[in-house]
């Protein structure tokens, strides 16, 4: 661990599936249940499919999963299945990482934190509500929102809450392609959806790590 690191920073923004939390296994069951809805998904969702295509916009999601549909049959099963995600997530909620609590309690107390996501609208709130951990957060911006990129999502961040030296947390490449985009540097969470071969300035195997390393 590079304890220099401790005073580089005044803030963490987290990327949230995959880093916070694994929602993948209700949200199997949410897209399940919009297919249920329409007659032409050919197949069936998994969580590997899911994982696939952790960290893309909403948007971006569907096009990559379901590329053989017409545009307006995609956007309506893209409101389907972001209507059954919120519900389905609101009652029975995602996995969360181990130690998370304790993590946000103890860098709470020293940064200012925040969420930055590539998820719909309403998402961010659901975590919020069945974790009840938005008391630690100083602010949250996701790809719903504005429908912009995640880079300029970490951008308003910094400029809204005036940042002087964030510090990005995620599990992807686009998280670190998107890091990057703003100026920001990034730790990688390993136990994650993806991987990041170089480029980070530490990488996390728990959110216990990142403790430890800041």
């Amino acid at each position: 661990m590079n304890n220099l690191l401790k005073s580089q920073f005044d803030s963490i923004i987290f990327d949230l599936d995959g880093t916070l939390w694994d929602s993948s296994s209700n949200v199997v069951v949410a897209w399940q249940t919009a297919k249920e809805q329409v007659d032409y998904i050919k197949e069936d969702f998994t969580r590997p499919m899911v994982h696939s295509i952790t960290g893309m916009t909403y948007k971006a999601i569907f096009e990559t999963l379901l590329p053989y549909l017409t545009e307006e049959q995609r956007e309506e099963f893209k409101a389907l299945a972001g209507k059954y995600e919120l519900e389905i997530l609101y009652k029975k909620g995602g996995d969360l990482y181990p130690g998370l609590e304790q993590a946000l309690e103890q860098l709470s107390k020293k940064y200012k934190l925040f969420i930055v996501s590539n998820c719909q609208s309403g998402y961010i709130e659901v975590f919020f509500k069945v974790s009840g951990f938005e008391h630690y957060f100083a602010g949250h911006q996701c790809y719903g929102a504005k429908n912009q990129p995640k880079a300029e999502n970490i951008i308003d961040i910094i400029k809204d809450h005036e940042l002087k030296a964030p510090v990005y947390v995620g599990d992807t490449l686009g998280d670190y392609t998107a890091a990057t985009k703003a100026g920001v540097p990034f730790i990688f969470a390993d136990y994650g959806f993806g991987e990041v071969e170089e480029g980070q300035v530490a990488t996390i195997s728990s959110l216990v790590e990142l403790t430890a390393l800041l």
